[in-house]
């Protein structure tokens, strides 16, 4: 993929190629939709369908500039739906500069593991030789520096 598209890649920050998505930023949505059709057309004509059903857009106002109300995101001739929130790489990224739902979600995602580990800990079945194994690699590290495991 880095080969077919490596004519129309961008700096980092603003083009990014990831497994199977593509990052593309820009300052504005027709920025965007330019970037979208640069990269559609090449793509397309190698034989790759850029799904039109998956893809969604994330609108960030970091600064308080004037937005364009009247231009929507469009891949070909469909629009895109705008999405408040992404989630990459176990991080919750939202488009009004809040982190409440990283939050939460890191939160959520702590109890669920600590509920995993004490259905192991509070099963009768469970041999206490196991137990003092899996609390000695699990829990214990976890407690003294805070790892995930």
């Amino acid at each position: 993929m880095d080969v077919l598209s490596r004519h129309i890649q961008g700096e980092v920050p603003w083009c990014i190629l990831f497994a199977d998505d593509i990052v593309l930023i820009d300052e504005t949505r027709s920025g965007v939709n330019t970037r979208l059709e640069v990269w559609r057309l090449p793509l397309e004509s190698k034989g790759f369908k850029l799904s039109r059903t998956k893809a969604e857009y994330l609108e960030c106002k970091f600064c308080n500039g004037t937005h364009e109300a009247d231009v929507e995101v469009k891949l070909d001739a469909q629009v895109i739906p705008k999405r408040a929130s992404f989630k990459y790489l176990r991080f919750m990224i939202q488009g009004n500069r809040e982190i409440d739902k990283n939050v939460a979600h890191r939160i959520g995602v702590g109890w669920m593991k600590w509920r995993l580990d004490s259905g192991i800990l509070c099963d009768k079945n469970v041999p206490p030789r196991l137990k003092g194994k899996f609390y000695k690699v699990v829990v214990r590290p976890a407690m003294l520096y805070r790892v995930e495991y």
